[in-house]
């Protein structure tokens, strides 16, 4: 079983949601990643998303393609990112890391390392999870196959526009956990419909059987909340890289955990019997 697999199964037993924030590798200092996140997984994260900076990064908002913009002016590519996990993992050996980012850096880490090596790289560096935005589930069969047989897992996005099909493609391949998008739109934007989110959750568990994450549009405690009543877990991004753009290095790990600690706080009031 994944370290994945093994935290949400210890969340659901316990009748806890999981927490999974999402930072930028290098963002906002190059090296102060792997303390942030420390302070993360200290402060309640049950896993981490770890963005690998991308200069087109379609998916995401201002706050996000900036985050990597900034990443990237400081040369953080993937083979800096692996050893971000590497450093965290003589750490941390039990909270999950999930590499979320694009194609083309999975790509060109291949071409440079031969086919396979992103695959063999990360599990070695302790990697947990992939999450790849622009592969779609018809495209990556054998992807997903390379990562299953490194014992990582391979997450997907859903979203309001995904079809019945669809859902039923991301169940066949999907493992660790799924991450519906709750908006029509990119990271940190428009306005969280928690109704829409309730009416979507229970059609996906019709397709999927690995948990269901939710994210975008989710800001603070009580965001957190309304999607964790209805959903395995809650994603947040853009409100944690905006509040750690303005940091200095020394205190970043500290609003990072301060932030994240509210929000774990906040989910366990709901905690089920």
């Amino acid at each position: 079983m994944s370290r994945i697999a093994t935290t949400f199964t210890a969340l659901q037993q316990a009748g806890r949601k999981a927490l999974i924030p999402y930072v930028t590798a290098g963002d906002p200092y190059a090296d102060a990643t792997v303390d942030i996140m420390l302070a993360l997984a200290q402060s309640g994260a049950d896993v981490i998303e770890l963005g690998v900076p991308f200069s087109d990064p379609m998916a995401d908002g201002p706050v996000i393609q900036k985050a990597s913009e900034r990443a990237l002016a400081r040369g953080i590519g993937l083979a800096e990112v692996l050893d971000m996990v590497r450093g965290f993992r003589a750490r941390d050996a039990a909270t999950p890391v999930v590499l979320m980012g694009y194609a083309n850096p999975v790509e060109r880490y291949d071409q440079r390392h031969g086919a396979g090596a992103f695959v063999r790289d990360a599990a070695a560096a302790g990697v947990d999870g992939v999450l790849i935005v622009d592969y779609p589930p018809e495209e990556c069969e054998a992807f997903a196959a390379l990562l299953r047989a490194h014992g990582l897992d391979l997450i997907f996005l859903l979203a309001p526009t995904s079809t019945e099909a669809r859902m039923a493609q991301v169940g066949r391949l999907a493992s660790g956990y799924v991450y519906y998008v709750s908006l029509k739109g990119v990271t940190g934007a428009g306005h969280l419909d928690t109704a829409a989110v309730a009416e979507a959750v229970p059609r996906i568990r019709r397709h999927v059987s690995v948990p269901v994450g939710v994210g975008f549009g989710i800001r603070d405690e009580a965001t957190a909340m309304a999607v964790g009543r209805v959903s395995d877990g809650v994603v947040i991004g853009s409100r944690l890289i905006q509040i750690l753009e303005n940091e200095t290095r020394d205190n970043a790990p500290l609003a990072a955990g301060r932030f994240i600690a509210g929000i774990r706080a906040a989910l366990d009031t709901l905690k089920e019997p």
